[in-house]
């Protein structure tokens, strides 16, 4: 019989492949997305195999998770308004999103006894530190109200595995990047800002001095350790990173050589939120088998031939 799992924000980036690499592997899904950032392109294809079904709607309705909820192995809980600046602007709309939905999820997965609650967390918890690589025994600093609720969420993660013996196990990204991420939206993550700048021959633009250096996460990488996690006994708090990083000028200068561009980075006032370094110690998820096996050259390509530019 098919394990069941449930991806919720499952039409966005990463929660797209993930319910695809779970079709895959031979798993039932169900796809909860709100398509309020997520995309219906992004999961039409899984859609055509009667393995996967969609459903719209949001993890802040308590009564729709206690309905999907049922017979459900798994749930990889990626929904989330995903951006440092946007949670700024919206600290309220981020809060009923990130941390209700999330106690929601919870809640839900407690009362139908489901196995397992994998949460995607952020490096953004950890802040500004002097300390490379950031590993899980660091005492979390939040700068922006998006940090806060993903580290709200990994709490409540412990609570739950400690009080109802819900196991959950939370995976902090590194700046996770790989085809399908929007380049167009106000809150766009560098890396696809830059490809689909440079492919219409428009100069990067890189906030602050870009010498912030960033570990980048592929996509696959992403998925294999949330799939890993789930099947695993491992509980608590991981880093999931490369183990490497790279400067924003030195990201930009790679970019352009790979598309052999005649362009140089502009820059912009730094924003608020944003933190100075990133780079992960990810020994610590070698206990359920995570080991990075992408580049960034070879992720960056992967995505310039996923836009249609030269690989």
């Amino acid at each position: 019989m098919a394990k069941k799992a449930v991806v919720t924000g499952g039409a966005g980036f990463i929660g797209s492949h993930l319910a695809e690499k779970l079709q895959n592997r031979g798993y039932y899904v169900v796809v909860l997305d709100d398509l309020s950032t997520g995309k219906r392109a992004n999961i039409d294809r899984v859609l055509k195999n009667n393995s996967v079904e969609f459903v719209e709607g949001s993890v802040t309705d308590l009564p729709l998770l206690q309905k999907l909820f049922g017979g459900i192995d798994y749930v990889f809980h990626q929904a989330a308004l995903a951006r440092v600046p946007f949670s700024i602007e919206n600290p309220l709309s981020a809060n009923e999103v990130n941390i209700t939905g999330t106690l929601n999820v919870l809640l839900a997965a407690r009362d139908n006894k489901v196995k397992k609650i994998v949460f995607a967390s952020s490096s953004s918890i950890y802040g500004d530190t002097d300390v490379l690589p950031q590993h899980e025994a660091m005492f979390p600093n939040p700068l922006s109200p998006y940090a806060l609720t993903k580290l709200t969420g990994e709490y409540y993660c412990s609570i739950f595995r400690d009080i109802f013996k819900l196991d959950t196990i939370c995976l902090r990204y590194f700046n996770v990047y790989g085809p399908r991420q929007d380049p167009h939206s106000q809150y766009a993550m560098v890396i696809p800002a830059f490809i689909s700048r440079a492919l219409s021959g428009t100069p990067p633009v890189v906030f602050g001095d870009g010498e912030q250096s960033r570990d980048f996460t592929f996509i696959q990488d992403v998925v294999n350790a949330n799939i890993r996690a789930a099947e695993s006994n491992a509980t608590g708090v991981f880093n999931i990173g490369s183990g490497r990083n790279i400067t924003i000028n030195q990201l930009a200068e790679l970019i352009i050589k790979l598309l052999q561009k005649d362009l140089g980075p502009v820059y912009d006032k730094p924003r608020l939120g944003d933190v100075k370094h990133t780079l992960a110690d990810v020994s610590k998820a070698e206990i359920f088998g995570y080991k990075p096996e992408w580049s960034l050259e070879d992720g960056l390509k992967e995505i310039i031939v996923n836009s249609g530019g030269e690989s």
